[in-house]
């Protein structure tokens, strides 16, 4: 069958061939077993590493810059309050929400709706006019996880992390 890479279709396939092999799991617990979890690119495993995820997502709202100074403040809190617990995972999922915050702002910033790529043929669609409101909350999303990437403690327990658990 021919398809082009971006499908939906080809998405499944490929998840289907690695989901065995995928760093992250939704069964798994990741403060009773820490060491299965892997720092990953980006926001990998942000949406599926528990009970963190549970604990940050209620939180996490980009629809103006009132809502995403109020969420992205708490974030970092919980950021910070994971940092003084010295649990690295909760801490490295708050950097993640803060990122993936940036992220979805910026898209909706760059894309009426969100949609970024066509549903269709996977192509990507062309940018509509920037919305300054999502503009702005990506930004107050960014100053945020960039806050907490450059924390002295956190960058430090990444590094002894990554050495040690990948």
């Amino acid at each position: 069958m021919v398809y082009k890479s971006s499908t939906k279709q080809h998405k499944r396939e490929n998840w289907d061939n690695i989901k065995d092999t995928y760093s992250w799991n939704s069964e798994t617990d990741y403060r009773l077993h820490p060491e299965k979890y892997k720092v990953g690119k980006g926001e990998q495993g942000v949406l599926l590493c528990e009970p963190y995820k549970s604990e940050i997502l209620p939180h996490w709202r980009f629809k103006d810059a009132s809502i995403s100074e109020i969420s992205s403040t708490k974030i970092f809190d919980l950021f910070q309050a994971y940092l003084a617990k010295a649990d690295f995972v909760g801490a490295d999922m708050a950097r993640k929400f803060l990122q993936m915050g940036y992220t979805r702002a910026r898209r909706y910033a760059n894309h009426a709706g969100g949609r970024k790529y066509d549903s269709q043929n996977g192509e990507e669609l062309p940018r509509s006019p920037e919305d300054p409101v999502k503009a702005e909350s990506a930004a107050i999303f960014r100053q945020k996880w960039q806050e907490a990437e450059s924390n002295f403690v956190y960058k430090k327990m990444k590094a002894d992390w990554k050495k040690n658990y990948g």
